[in-house]
């Protein structure tokens, strides 16, 4: 077969394109099969109840660290950013065009109940990417420019009493990170940008990933530094744009708002509750509503993946707990928050199940865009577009630093990540301007075996999680008496005054 693709006429090579598609595409759906979603929501479920539900009961601490001010200094420890700078990072390389496209190709494939099953996936993965990261921030090293190195690569290598089974799953982890970076976190973001401004705007692809290509090299050029002030200052921007946006529209549909609720809820669980037709075409079932609800939840919010312990690991923080804290909430804002906009505006529209212009189902990005213009009009489209250029290039700047460590990892030295680097920006360029069908499957199937031994590692080590999250329980309960001490202190002066 290949040897007619690389010697044949243009049909025989198209037509072994197709095969070659159609068996990576049979390998994805095998790997992000049931055993994979068992797996990635098993252990969240696992963790979340040996932790005492610490994780969810810790949630308001969590989210009140986070917007303090010391999350945004780096005189606590050792590190490279704040740790408000380390979670925004890991936020750029999450909130992405999952946020945006995914949640509308999991309602169309899934059903509006795919939403509700994305919000259990997102409440017991706070468990798992508060135990990833903490591990990353735990086993993390200095390397030898004194740049913190870590993530589930060293998780394995330092804390595995078994030494070579730490290194080989190390290695597998770092080698299927580095391929996931130049995929899903490169060339399929770009590919959504430059059709995204194409479209909207007009602008070849060609001048797209020249631009993206020349501000990509420019902001990594300069490592975390240089990245996590621009993920900073992008992510929580966009994100309140799109949300304010978002609740706009939901806020105009209003009068629809329990309806949509009612599709929501009403078919994750029981799609036969629900009279046919409601929602044109498309045909659901509870089945479907929890594989697309939990594979696209998980995509989108990377808990399990382990590409957030590595931005962690960057953390300027004194105690692991605290930085696996302040990095779970990137779940919650990712899941609970950002992809629950776009779910109720698309519920609430009522576009769910309509037709395009092409006389197919609106699905994806044309799916968002149509529930944005429902009543923003031609504005709706030109915010869906907005969002996904800026959420997109974040992503790539995110992913470029996973990538980068896990490199630095394979190669046992940070003299070549220079060359990644390069590398890194021109792949931008060629997913800017090609089609990637092959590349999207492809990095999925990387970033479910990224996901594997991420997962085991973290079921290995969950009493070392256990011990660092009970001691620090007492850490918490300080914390907070001090504080009401305070304020009791200045209720007190304000009474003398």
């Amino acid at each position: 077969m290949f040897i007619t693709t690389i010697t044949g006429n243009k049909g025989d090579m198209i037509m072994d394109m197709a095969q070659i598609n159609q068996l990576v595409g049979t390998i994805d759906g095998f790997v992000w099969g049931p055993v994979m979603l068992i797996l990635l929501v098993g252990t969240g479920i696992y963790m979340t109840v040996s932790l005492r539900f610490l994780t969810w009961r810790n949630l308001p601490y969590a989210l009140k660290s986070v917007f303090g001010h010391d999350a945004r200094t780096t005189s606590r420890g050792n590190g490279d950013v704040s740790p408000f700078s380390a979670l925004m990072t890991a936020l750029a390389a999450t909130i992405g065009t999952g946020n945006i496209v995914g949640v509308a190709t999991a309602m169309f494939a899934g059903g509006p109940g795919a939403l509700v099953w994305m919000w259990l996936s997102a409440c017991f993965g706070l468990s798992t990417k508060f135990s990833e990261c903490m591990l990353g921030f735990k086993y993390r090293e200095v390397n030898a420019k004194g740049e913190m190195k870590g993530g589930p690569m060293f998780t394995m290598k330092n804390g595995f009493k078994n030494r070579k089974a730490g290194l080989v799953m190390g290695t597998l982890f770092a080698f299927f990170a580095v391929i996931a970076s130049f995929g899903i976190g490169n060339m399929t973001q770009a590919n959504s940008i430059s059709t995204a401004v194409q479209t909207t705007f007009g602008i070849s692809t060609t001048i797209v990933g020249a631009v993206l290509t020349v501000l990509t090299l420019a902001v990594i050029v300069g490592g975390i530094t240089s990245i996590s002030k621009v993920s900073s200052v992008v992510v929580p921007g966009m994100a309140a744009f799109y949300i304010l946006a978002g609740l706009l529209c939901i806020a105009i549909n209003y009068e629809n708002i329990p309806h949509g609720l009612y599709l929501i809820l009403m078919m994750a669980f029981d799609p036969s509750a629900v009279e046919g037709g409601v929602v044109g075409t498309i045909t659901v079932s509870v089945m479907n509503a929890v594989r697309f609800g939990v594979a696209r939840g998980c995509f989108s919010n990377e808990a399990g993946l382990g590409s957030a312990a590595i931005s962690a690991a960057a953390s300027t923080t004194d105690r692991p707990a605290r930085q696996g804290y302040i990095s779970m909430t990137g779940t919650f804002i990712d899941t609970i928050v950002v992809c629950s906009i776009t779910g109720l505006t698309i519920a609430s529209s009522g576009v769910l199940g309509t037709l395009g212009a092409d006389g197919k189902p609106l699905t994806g990005v044309g799916l968002t865009m149509a529930a944005f213009s429902t009543h923003l009009g031609v504005v709706g489209s030109y915010i869906v577009s907005i969002g996904i250029i800026l959420f997109a290039f974040s992503t790539i700047l995110g992913w470029e630093y996973n990538g980068e460590k896990a490199w630095e990892y394979l190669f046992g030295t940070h003299k070549y990540n220079i060359i990644y680097r390069v590398a890194f920006s021109l792949v931008v360029f060629v997913g800017a301007t090609q089609t990637l069908d092959l590349v999207w499957n492809l990095s999925d199937i990387a970033n479910a075996l990224m996901a594997i031994p991420n997962l085991i590692s973290i079921l290995v080590l969950s009493p070392v999680i256990k011990e660092e999250v009970f001691s620090f329980q007492e850490v918490i309960r300080q914390e907070k008496a001090a504080k009401k001490a305070l304020a009791h202190e200045a209720a007190n002066e304000s009474v003398k005054i």
